[in-house]
């Protein structure tokens, strides 16, 4: 008999590796939550949708209503909450969402999960898992090139995303410390992959360069990250939820620091070999597209995970070497274009119209 886990966010870049993983890899049962913002996509669940063992609801975690109704029904024994705004121009440009989303949703999404938690007895009320799944951003800037983010850094945010980042984390603390809600929680560094929405870094390159457009580059590219790959990602998060210890951070990384550029030229050399058919014949190489553009406003120089906590701990290491991730995931844009090129044209967001009738769909018990 698996666990049941309802996901916040399912539809979203990570949530959904999340789904798919649990879906294809063990015999848990979920429950997707989304609201089907701009960056929810159904069809990166397509394969899972099927399966009697998934169900959809389309529902804002700030209703409490609608969300103590699914607790209900559900009766999850792990809330993995992944709902939240993460593109930090975006976030720049237009804060109030993040607040809504990032703070507001998740004290909301807390009050709910704290008033079906209190319902349950014995074994099930110990044993359920409130699991806040958030960034590595929280921390700020590393100084020096051997630091190194661990479970004590302060936290320094920068960006308005960062910000409502790290206080969602202290309301998911408080909410442990002062009513006693089991809860872990996961700050993870730059994931990449399939599926990742084309306003992120690297399918951003990838399908602007196939595109023949420029590839843009903030400030000088020296901009350091450590990349995580998704599928990577979504073992650990079903790790920690499983396996934590109530009341600990875990911090999960890739153990690979790349700058900027040297992530963007590597995608071109891999496009240079994958699809040198599609390159513009006045190119000798995709590297001819980079261009340098004004670098955003606060922006970080350099994050960087130290993972030995979860690796000690739960036993959980990153599979995917960065050569090895970022060639899959240029392979799978490369094959995958119908997924891409209905972000792209907005046809992915005609979902939503039948989303509502997803939305009442009979919740599956066993």
């Amino acid at each position: 008999m698996g666990l049941r886990f309802l996901v916040t966010g399912g539809a979203g870049f990570v949530g959904s590796a999340v789904i798919r993983h649990l879906i294809a890899d063990t015999v848990h049962v979920v429950a997707n939550v989304d609201k089907l913002t701009y960056a929810g996509n159904l069809d990166s669940l397509a394969e899972v949708a099927s399966s009697d063992r998934y169900s959809f609801h389309k529902l804002d975690i700030c209703n409490q209503e609608s969300m103590a109704r699914l607790l209900s029904d559900f009766q999850p024994d792990i809330v993995m909450h992944l709902a939240a705004e993460s593109h930090v121009d975006r976030s720049i440009d237009g804060p109030a969402a993040f607040i809504q989303t990032n703070i507001v949703g998740t004290y909301s999404l807390l009050e709910s999960a704290r008033a079906y938690w209190q319902t349950l007895d014995g074994s099930r009320k110990a044993n359920f898992r409130f699991h806040h799944v958030s960034t590595d951003e929280v921390y700020g800037d590393l100084e020096g090139a051997e630091s190194l983010f661990t479970e004590e850094t302060p936290y320094a945010p920068s960006s308005p995303y960062s910000a409502t980042k790290a206080s969602s984390d202290h309301l998911v603390r408080a909410w442990q410390r002062t009513y006693g809600l089991p809860v872990v929680i996961t700050n993870c560094s730059n994931n990449y992959g399939p599926y990742h929405f084309p306003e992120k870094l690297i399918p951003h390159i990838i399908l602007n360069a196939i595109q023949g457009k420029p590839l843009p580059v903030y400030g000088n590219g020296g901009q350091i990250r450590d990349w995580l790959y998704v599928e990577d990602h979504a073992r650990a998060l079903v790790e920690v939820a499983t396996r934590g210890r109530v009341g600990e951070t875990y911090n999960i990384g890739g153990h690979n620091e790349k700058r900027n550029l040297e992530v963007v030229e590597t995608l071109c050399t891999l496009l240079d070999e994958l699809a040198v058919d599609e390159r513009p014949t006045t190119l000798k190489s995709y590297k001819e597209l980079i261009t340098f553009v004004n670098d955003r406003p606060g922006h970080d120089q350099r994050y960087a995970i130290d993972a030995s906590k979860i690796q000690r701990e739960l036993g959980w290491v990153p599979r995917e070497t960065f050569d090895s991730g970022i060639r899959k995931t240029v392979e799978w844009y490369l094959i995958n274009r119908p997924w891409w090129q209905r972000v792209l044209s907005g046809d992915y967001q005609l979902a939503r119209l039948g989303a509502a009738d997803l939305a009442t769909a009979t919740v599956k018990k066993d």
